[in-house]
């Protein structure tokens, strides 16, 4: 065998050895599921998204305080808050200083003006980014999972994402209002009774 053929012979091993770890690595993230994931509280601990695996429905936002959606957006999703976290829905918010530096605040000074101002009860996670080499694993996988116009990139403060049963369901623009998306958010509630009632967890 001459030394041509065998750098031709080891060159096909390295190809077919690394497309084979590309297949692996794909699968796994393909198979991850949102309740795999972790995430930082204000004090930078990590919080396991299975504690809200008993959840129906939960709604994923990245926030901000200083921005023209900012009054509407926290308002109205506090009231759905209210309305259904008794009926399963969950809503987890993450601010992002990535939009118009219009998140300036640090964690606990966020909780303070959200809770002060809008009386917010749903959970306030640690400031993240959601775009660019520094995102967020969560929001990388949600992007992937539920594509945008044009590019995946989140385009501003206060887009949603709407998980049902653990899996990315619906993807929202930010000038779509939360009220908006309520007949959406019972809809993902009555999708997982029923399924529940008959016997399916595969939504």
């Amino acid at each position: 065998m001459t030394r041509f053929m065998m750098l031709a012979q080891l060159a096909v091993c390295a190809v077919l050895l690394l497309s084979s770890a590309i297949v692996a690595v794909k699968a796994e993230e393909e198979e991850k599921s949102f309740f795999d994931f972790s995430v930082k509280d204000v004090d930078g601990k990590l919080v396991s998204l299975r504690q809200f695996a008993d959840k129906k429905a939960i709604l994923v936002v990245n926030v901000a305080s200083e921005c023209g959606y900012t009054d509407q957006n926290y308002r109205e999703l506090q009231t759905l808050y209210e309305k259904y976290q008794g009926q399963g829905l969950e809503i987890l918010a993450f601010p992002c200083n990535q939009f118009g530096s219009q998140e300036p605040r640090s964690g606990n000074d966020i909780i303070d003006f959200v809770q002060g101002q809008y009386q917010v009860t749903f959970p306030i996670f640690a400031k993240i980014d959601v775009n660019g080499e520094n995102a967020d694993a969560l929001f990388t996988y949600l992007k992937t999972k539920l594509t945008g116009f044009v590019t995946n990139d989140i385009k501003w403060n206060f887009t949603k994402f709407l998980i049902v049963n653990g899996e990315p369901f619906k993807r929202y623009a930010t000038h779509t209002s939360p009220f908006s998306i309520e007949s959406d958010i019972v809809e993902a509630l009555n999708q997982v009774v029923e399924a529940k009632e008959d016997g399916r967890d595969d939504l």
